[in-house]
């Protein structure tokens, strides 16, 4: 089984950065899409930016052209890169994985994705 971790989380201002990491242990071979998806309190988790191992990704618009989501080329680790952020960023962040280039196809649905790691907690204040 699968193991995910995520890590960089912390506490910002309006308008600064985080970069986010994911390492995957027990890594299966084959095609898999990975993605971070955030929860805030009160709020349903919601999907934040998705990618393909062919490099096909998908963001949420509330985060188009501020978020940054990349893998390495084992496929063993996941990034988000943030910048610009907001207090509706405020959340945790969770990485996720499923087998397959379902991103492109399907988007960020959570419903593709059935393992997750324990989230970090990412909180912007003004």
């Amino acid at each position: 089984r699968v193991k995910l971790a995520e890590f960089g989380g912390g506490s910002v201002q309006i308008g600064g950065s985080l970069r986010l990491s994911c390492t995957a242990s027990g890594y299966t071979y084959g095609t898999t899409c990975m993605a971070w998806f955030r929860q805030a309190p009160g709020k349903e988790r919601e999907g934040v930016a998705g990618i393909d191992s062919d490099g096909t990704t998908k963001y949420a618009d509330s985060v188009k052209g501020r978020f940054t989501i990349s893998r390495d080329n084992t496929n063993d680790n996941l990034y988000l890169e943030m910048n610009n952020l907001k207090v509706a960023d405020t959340g945790m962040y969770y990485c996720t994985l499923a087998l397959g280039d379902l991103i492109g196809p399907y988007g960020l649905n959570k419903d593709i994705f059935a393992q997750w790691g324990q989230g970090t907690q990412v909180t912007v204040s003004s």
